[in-house]
């Protein structure tokens, strides 16, 4: 079987055709700018070239036609016909209290990612354009599959998600916290349950997803009990461009100060902070750190308070749990940057962790290893998340159920 992978974006489109009969990918890439004058795309081949030209596309059916020339047609196709794709599996991003699975794609099932749009106004309508534009190229005879990305954190308890402000704003506007990149969570944390050779049941693992987005998140037998993302992805760790969990008034104190908006604030507060807000340099963490080791000290400070913020949660997480087996690291900056995750690891000395520090210098650019000496008394280990195949496995399941 074929599965189609689709994440749409406001005005982008990143897809992935992966073969379920060995889980390889056929081909992937992005249709850029969409609704722009210079919209383009950019896919990379089997052999692994970047292909990238410039190409009118207005809408998100445009860019799904764009999607279907690329891989049916011309010198780079990948498959003859568009009727080899058995099924598409569409990322959501909030699925609310309504979804706490994957689900086929059904009227019902668009009207409630309809309802979760206040929740997600930049993602929900998106992901909606995208699933509609694919159901317009594909036909209603080839099943759609949404896969939440919330779905993974549903099994977190009402202590853990409730707000401490007035209950009314719970029920009346469902004001919570919801948790993201789950399908991430979820990968790492089985494949970490499986490269221990344990079950997942068995294990309490935190896990941590470092990138330009970020969230921790406490598993424990398989079951989120927490996640530092809320309501949306903004809070929690400082990240390349949001701030964070930072105190309520010192938001309402620069309002005031700076007579700004809610939507000038809601921008500060997404697009301005965080590793870029601090450093005044870059959301990219490469460029912070080279800065960094060039003596910029306000941006030593950026990787410093992520580091100290990651330490900390894993701390919390430990104590929620009642203990801990192992930690991962994921994601852009969990997967390369082995001197923030040394750092982490080597002031959690409290926990018995012990690590090869020369040996996780070679864990970067893809590479799966464990970090962990055989003394510590809790494994760490660096495992590259899959959050395509995590839908497509989804799509799969649920389309053989049909």
């Amino acid at each position: 079987m074929k599965v189609l992978v689709i994440n749409a974006g406001s005005s982008s489109l990143k897809y992935q055709l992966i073969d379920m009969t060995d889980e390889s990918v056929i081909a992937k890439g992005i249709c850029e700018r969409v609704g722009a004058e210079d919209s383009c795309i950019s896919f990379k081949t089997p052999d692994g070239k970047k292909i990238e030209y410039k190409t009118p596309m207005s809408n998100h059916t445009e860019a799904f036609a764009e999607v279907k020339k690329v891989l049916t047609e011309g010198e780079y196709k990948v498959i003859d016909n568009i009727s080899e794709i058995r099924a598409v599996g569409h990322r959501v991003v909030q699925g609310g209290s309504l979804f706490n699975k994957s689900m086929l794609v059904t009227d019902e099932v668009i009207k409630g990612i309809e309802e979760m749009c206040a929740l997600a106004p930049l993602h929900n309508p998106a992901h909606i354009q995208g699933i509609n534009a694919s159901i317009e190229l594909f036909g209603k005879d080839v099943p759609q599959v949404a896969v939440f990305d919330n779905a993974f954190h549903s099994t977190m308890p009402a202590e853990a998600y409730t707000f401490p402000v007035p209950y009314e704003f719970y029920e009346k506007y469902q004001v919570r916290k919801y948790g993201f990149h789950g399908t991430s969570h979820r990968f790492v944390s089985a494949r970490c349950a499986e490269v221990m050779g344990k079950n997942i049941e068995d294990l309490k693992i935190v896990t941590c997803h470092l990138g330009n987005g970020s969230s921790i998140t406490a598993v424990k037998g398989g079951k989120v009990i927490d996640t530092t993302m809320g309501l949306t992805p903004l809070d929690g760790l400082i990240m390349g461009t949001r701030c964070g969990a930072v105190d309520p008034s010192a938001i309402l104190f620069i309002m005031e100060k700076e007579n700004l908006s809610v939507k000038e604030m809601d921008t500060l507060l997404n697009k301005k902070s965080g590793i870029l807000g601090i450093s005044g340099l870059s959301s990219d963490d490469r460029d912070v750190k080279a800065a960094a080791a060039e003596g910029n000290e306000q941006c030593a400070l950026a990787r410093n308070i992520l580091a100290y913020q990651i330490k900390r949660y894993i701390g919390a997480y430990t104590a929620a749990m009642d203990g801990i087996d192992a930690i991962v690291f994921t994601g852009g900056i969990g997967e390369n940057a082995d001197d923030i995750r040394a750092k982490v690891c080597k002031e959690l000395t409290f926990l018995g962790i012990e690590i090869d520090e020369e040996y996780g210098k070679t864990l970067v650019k893809g590479a799966e290893g464990e970090l962990s000496t055989a003394n510590s008394k809790v494994k760490v280990y660096v495992l590259p998340t899959n959050e395509e195949l995590v839908i497509a496995r989804d799509t799969r399941d649920i389309v053989n159920a049909l």
